[in-house]
């Protein structure tokens, strides 16, 4: 009883802060059907970014002309950079990059004009456990992506 009393009090107080789950993209009536304008159709970013357009409603066509918006990739780069040495000069710690620079248009207007989004993350790097820091790496790459999908999603629900 005492249980189901806490539970009650804690959903009142979130509802009466104004909490509330955020729930699907919307996109613009311009992006109805849309074209993605990319060098490399095969980046973690142009994958999780079709993945996310589909989710929200988007028809992604496959020529520009069938489209009634063009999402364009100008810039889709990741790298990694040596933060740190030990005295030996063998790095212990680096930093994952990924940078993008898109912009989107309809066939009369720039809806968004270009933009540049970099987000990075680090981890300290052990030479005895090569396998597993390469897979967190990749982890990390794959959450920065995730961070940049949903920071365009957000931009793009705001049109």
């Amino acid at each position: 009883m005492l249980s189901r009393v806490a539970i009650l009090l804690l959903l009142t107080s979130l509802a009466g802060c104004g909490f509330q789950l955020q729930g699907a993209y919307q996109t613009p009536e311009a992006m109805q059907r849309t074209y993605i304008a990319t060098a490399d159709q095969h980046s973690l970013f142009y994958r999780e970014l079709r993945l996310q357009l589909q989710a929200a409603g988007v028809e992604l066509v496959e020529t520009p002309d069938a489209a009634t918006a063009t999402f364009s990739i100008m810039l889709d780069n990741t790298d990694q950079r040596v933060l740190s040495v030990s005295a030996r000069n063998v790095p212990t710690e680096y930093e994952v990059f990924y940078t993008i620079q898109y912009s989107l248009s309809n066939a009369q207007e720039s809806l968004m004009s270009p933009t540049v989004l970099t987000l990075t993350r680090d981890y300290t790097y052990d030479s005895t456990l090569v396998l597993g820091k390469a897979r967190e790496e990749q982890m990390l790459r794959e959450a920065i992506v995730d961070d940049l999908v949903r920071i365009v999603m957000k931009q793009i629900a705001t049109l």
